[in-house]
């Protein structure tokens, strides 16, 4: 199988992930729960994660990362956590419905709420920003890169916005943590919500968020913490604070694991081999006749994330004969981005989206070229 679809996840996962989660079954009891070997051994390897991911993001301290489930949770715990009716907030139209939801329901709650609008390439105007901040706007929530389009936005340049205005600035980094260099205190970043699956190389199951030193959260869930146990509320010091019940110990592992890789690698070899990848397989495809591309491609700074369609082929249509005909795994339909979709004008045929690893190769970009090529034949 050709699989384009690591925006979705990176199925493909270095051999050390595997081999971590493995040995972390075979021997993590768990952790805080005990002073034993295997409880030990697994609150060992979830500080250990803890103190990498501080680094990797350059967090102040490693008590500042809190471990999730994946984006969505982390979102949730954000945005739920710090904004109360009353409050307004800005967002735009390239966010995933991970931030949308959340936002909805806090409206139909008495929170306020501006969406910024896209352009036809999927773009937002910055300056947009600071038009619609009021007197009762609180935060700032915005992805970093569209899921969609691969689109990008420059979160240093909203963070010096928020800061300056004194907002919380929320951002979503499920399609840029491990792909971009983010420093979360260079950048003024409030709460930085992350997913392990996609660009970290770790198990589904695992995320985190940064939450700046000195911020409180209001937890989404309490109970078990391995602490304090005789206390009727929840431990209020972080990480506990926002991490009630048994941790993924064994996929944190694997998550750890999956940042040493990328270390190792190097972050910026890896993310320019998907890249080159990206552009090899646009610039093989835009000039089809009844092939569309979306998403603005004047910058090289942008998500190895390419989405077109043919003609007036549904797009499921589509990704359906990329697998049966020529064995390539793409994502169609509506990616969980309806305003995208909107401000794309693509509600109905929705998109077939080709995203990149670095564990594609030149030969598998050249198939994907060449069947869209096929499939434009019969349009």
């Amino acid at each position: 199988m050709i699989y384009m679809d690591n925006a979705a996840t990176t199925m493909r996962k270095p051999e050390c992930v595997t081999e971590a989660v493995v040995a972390a079954m075979n021997s993590m009891g768990n952790a805080g729960r005990g002073a034993h070997a295997a409880s030990l051994d697994a609150s060992r390897t979830i500080y250990g994660v803890r103190e990498e991911l501080a680094q990797f993001f350059h967090a102040e301290s490693p008590k500042q990362i809190v471990f999730t489930c994946n984006s969505t949770e982390s979102l949730n715990i954000a945005i739920k956590g710090t904004i109360t009716p009353g409050d307004h907030v800005i967002t735009t139209e390239m966010e995933h419905n991970s931030v949308l939801r959340p936002l909805y329901d806090l409206e139909e709650k008495g929170i306020e709420l501006t969406i910024l609008p896209a352009d036809e390439t999927g773009m937002i105007c910055y300056d947009d920003f600071e038009k619609n901040i009021r007197s009762n706007t609180k935060a700032i929530v915005c992805t970093n890169g569209s899921n969609l389009t691969g689109n990008m936005i420059d979160i240093k340049r909203v963070g010096e916005i928020a800061k300056k205005h004194e907002l919380l600035f929320i951002v979503d980094a499920s399609q840029t943590a491990g792909v971009y260099e983010i420093n979360v205190q260079e950048m003024q970043i409030d709460i930085l919500c992350f997913t392990g699956h996609k660009g970290l190389f770790g198990p589904q199951g695992t995320g985190g968020m940064y939450v700046r030193s000195g911020l409180e959260v209001r937890p989404l869930k309490c109970g078990g913490s391995g602490v304090d146990t005789y206390n009727t509320h929840h431990p209020k010091e972080m990480p506990t604070a926002l991490e009630a019940g048994t941790l993924n110990g064994h996929g944190i592992a694997g998550l750890g694991a999956g940042v040493g890789y990328i270390q190792e690698k190097g972050m910026d070899v890896l993310r320019e081999k998907e890249l080159s990848y990206m552009w090899e397989f646009y610039n093989g495809v835009k000039d089809i006749p009844g092939v569309k591309v979306y998403g603005d491609f004047s910058t090289k700074r942008r998500c190895p994330i390419v989405a077109l369609n043919i003609g007036e082929y549904d797009s499921s249509e589509v990704s359906d004969e990329l697998l049966m005909t020529y064995d390539i795994s793409t994502r169609p339909g509506a990616h969980c981005a309806p305003l995208m979709h909107k401000a794309l004008g693509t509600v109905e045929q929705g998109a077939v989206r080709f995203s990149f690893s670095h564990f594609n190769t030149e030969e598998e970009i050249k198939i994907a070229i060449k069947a869209i090529e096929e499939l434009s034949k019969d349009e």
